[in-house]
């Protein structure tokens, strides 16, 4: 059996104005992560980034940890299909019709608005998000300018299809990418629902990592969202 390994990328920018940058506390994650592979011996044979500046930057920063210390790391390739699904365009596209129409989400986006204080600013956002997205998933919302629920499901699993066609046997591979994505290759191994697979995907950490076993025929959840590297409670995020 091959292992793909899905690590989440470490803490990004969020609610800054370019969120698809690591945070200094995401920075860290991602390099405590390569030392505690290294520490524990553990190799890949190949490795993948999704497209966004935050999937490459934390697998750039474990492959720094790696390299430092002499020790091989893959060349990695570039899957666009390893992409995270567009919930802050879903947002920006909807959001405007919504709060029209629907008074929860108005009142929702004036709590955002006047929230003030940071933290506060965050669990507002993120309630009105996940409000949103859920509708999307659930395929009331639609544009042709916004990738579909199904359209990002079916990109992902194409895109495991192409690591898992150029895997050699027995193969180790590591992917650098976004919660999303995680959610929908558990969904693929699981079976899961639209709904659940969204609520898997927030629930993965930053620098986190879940893996699968697989062949020609057989792709199996093995763990999920591990973070033993993670030990001080600060260091251990969802956003």
């Amino acid at each position: 059996m091959a292992l793909l390994t899905l690590v989440r990328h470490g803490q990004a920018s969020f609610l800054q104005h370019n969120y698809d940058k690591l945070s200094e506390l995401g920075e860290l994650q991602s390099r405590i992560l390569g030392e505690y592979w290294l520490r524990t011996g553990t190799t890949f044979d190949q490795v993948y980034y999704g497209p966004a500046c935050r999937h490459r930057r934390t697998g750039d920063a474990v492959a720094e940890v790696y390299r430092q210390a002499g020790v091989d790391w893959p060349e990695p390739i570039t899957l666009a299909e390893l992409d995270e699904y567009p919930g802050i365009d879903v947002v920006r596209r909807f959001l405007p019709g919504l709060m029209e129409t629907h008074e929860d989400i108005r009142a929702l986006e004036r709590d955002f608005r006047e929230a003030g204080e940071k933290g506060l600013a965050f669990r507002m956002y993120d309630r009105l998000f996940q409000r949103i997205v859920r509708m999307w998933v659930d395929e009331e919302l639609d544009s042709p300018d916004v990738e579909s629920w199904k359209g990002f499901c079916d990109r992902v699993q194409q895109g495991i299809g192409r690591m898992r066609d150029q895997a050699p046997k027995n193969a180790r591979i590591a992917v650098f990418t976004s919660g999303g994505v995680i959610g929908a290759a558990v969904r693929l191994a699981l079976g899961l629902a639209p709904q659940r697979t969204l609520e898997v995907s927030w629930t993965a950490r930053n620098a986190g990592y879940t893996e699968f076993l697989f062949s020609a025929d057989r792709f199996s959840l093995s763990s999920f969202n591990n973070h033993p590297h993670l030990e001080d409670p600060d260091l251990l995020t969802y956003r």
